[in-house]
């Protein structure tokens, strides 16, 4: 069995927290510390923070992590470029992992995008994403992390925001003959939290650094 983890989780009542929240309690490991609109409570220090929480919250969370002086993963959506910045230069002295999204399947989609772009050239290319009608940032950050695989600024994801779909992402490349399309579809949040979980057994055994999902997924 791997090693007992008391983790901090900052967003814990949110949708994306409380499938954090099964995930690890499933894998034998410790909440010891969370945040919520409800407050904060604190049973013993993490050892690793978590952060699902919104924009608005990212001082506070740094703040905690100041406090515990711990590794953090970040699930958080709509990040500033400033804030993303305060993450590397956090990753000078600690191990942070952050990523718009947690699934391995949007990995894998990504690098067969990547493929598809190298190879389609002069194909038209369309990013299309659906999300729950709850989900405030638009476009996503996972049509953003598509849209820089193909680099090509001029190709702006179609956002849609329906029910409480979990998250669908497609990337189509038309040929005047043919069309390819890669699709995701997340059938369930655990997804992510899985991910999440894997990226914290990463984070804790690195000594600092700044790592993606992909970076988790992929490292040699």
């Amino acid at each position: 069995m791997a090693k007992k983890i008391k983790y901090g989780l900052i967003g814990a009542s949110g949708r994306l927290g409380s499938e954090v929240k099964n995930v690890f309690k499933d894998a034998g490991h410790e909440l010891v510390f969370q945040l919520d609109i409800d407050g904060e409570k604190l049973t013993a220090n993490p050892e690793l923070l978590i952060d699902c929480s919104l924009p608005e919250v990212f001082e506070k969370s740094l703040g905690y992590q100041k406090k515990f002086q711990t590794p953090m993963v970040v699930a958080t959506t709509g990040l500033s470029s400033g804030q993303l910045n305060q993450l590397k230069e956090l990753g000078k002295n600690y191990p942070v992992v952050q990523s718009y999204n947690y699934s391995l399947g949007i990995q894998v989609l990504l690098k067969l995008a990547e493929v598809a772009y190298d190879k389609l050239k002069g194909w038209d290319i369309e990013i299309t994403e659906t999300h729950h009608r709850f989900k405030k940032d638009k476009p996503s950050g996972t049509a953003k992390m598509i849209q820089e695989v193909v680099k090509d600024k001029n190709v702006n994801p179609v956002s849609l925001r329906l029910g409480n779909v979990a998250g669908d992402h497609t990337i189509y490349f038309g040929g005047l003959g043919e069309v390819l399309s890669i699709t995701h579809s997340a059938t369930s949040r655990r997804t992510f939290a899985e991910g999440i979980l894997k990226s914290a057994e990463f984070a804790l055994e690195k000594e600092y650094g700044f790592y993606s999902f992909h970076d988790v997924v992929f490292e040699k």
